[in-house]
């Protein structure tokens, strides 16, 4: 267990520099890339992005070390401590300083997130007893969700685009979580021909890319604050809520533990609506791109 926590908390910071890292870069690039792959295109060729990229593979290596020793209920939550790195870590680059408001609502994502995973614990369930209609019915909702959150994204400004973008971001993300346990079946029971015929396989791969393109477009857009805590939030409660609706998966329920887990989703969303409001993070959002200058500039 203390292998677990330690890795787990190593994982978290891993993340955190990551994800300031590919922001930094991120924000840097204009406007008229968000959305687009004209973004990875360049981020690709940009040493500050792949240096987060190189960091967060180390983060999953730390997350599996966790993994091997310590179960993914006490893991996860361990790993969403992220966010107490990574906020303040970005507003000390642009040189501001959290108040209590930020300080607050940053926390508050945090612990809420680790509440509500701790409480509701999902297990069990069948990764591969799954018929393709409801596959496709399941993509098809979430498809449909991820469409309707970017259109209203295009109309939203400040903080609030960027969070909008990282919660279309997470819906995918958290698809991909689920089609990676479906590939993972695949492999350890069928071994790799069975995966690579496997259309799961290929939807994996589309998923991890169009998840990478809204990532770096929420951080192109917005300030670390507004888009990590939606993104760590979402992608959770997604790949909770797929698995369960497909694979059949099981979580806590009951007094008082549901009511634990609705309370850890309402810190979380009163947290986010804090950060988005925040005037130091509307600050942030000013000071966008490498030392401050604006994208646009």
């Amino acid at each position: 267990m203390v292998i677990a926590v330690l890795a787990s908390l190593a994982a978290g910071v891993c993340f955190a520099v990551a994800g300031v890292l590919q922001q930094w870069a991120a924000a840097a690039r204009p406007d008229a890339e968000a959305l687009t792959a004209r973004l990875l295109g360049h981020l690709a060729r940009d040493p500050l992005w792949l240096s987060g990229i190189g960091l967060a593979v180390v983060a999953y290596g730390f997350q599996s070390l966790a993994l091997a020793f310590g179960p993914l209920a006490l893991v996860q939550p361990l790993i969403v401590a992220e966010l107490v790195f990574a906020v303040p870590l970005s507003a000390r680059l642009h040189r501001l300083r959290l108040g209590p408001r930020e300080w607050l609502g940053t926390c508050a994502v945090a612990a809420g997130l680790a509440l509500a995973l701790l409480s509701a614990r999902p297990h069990g369930g069948d990764p591969r007893a799954v018929d393709l209609l409801t596959w496709l019915l399941v993509v098809g909702v979430i498809t449909a969700v991820v469409c309707t959150i970017l259109a209203v994204a295009r109309v939203l400004t400040g903080p609030w685009r960027a969070s909008a973008t990282a919660l279309a971001a997470g819906a995918v993300m958290g698809t991909q979580s689920v089609l990676l346990a479906v590939t993972v079946e695949h492999l350890r029971d069928d071994g790799p021909l069975a995966a690579l015929a496997a259309w799961q396989t290929y939807a994996l791969v589309a998923a991890s890319a169009g998840g990478l393109l809204l990532i770096q477009s929420a951080f192109q857009q917005g300030p670390l604050a507004a888009s990590m805590t939606v993104l760590d939030a979402t992608e959770p409660v997604v790949a909770v809520t797929v698995g369960t609706v497909l694979f059949g998966e099981a979580i806590h329920t009951g007094w008082p533990v549901s009511a634990a887990t609705v309370a850890g989703l309402a810190l979380v969303g009163a947290g986010i609506v804090s950060l988005d409001t925040s005037p130091v993070v509307m600050a942030l959002h000013g000071r966008r791109g490498r030392g401050g200058r604006d994208r646009t500039a």
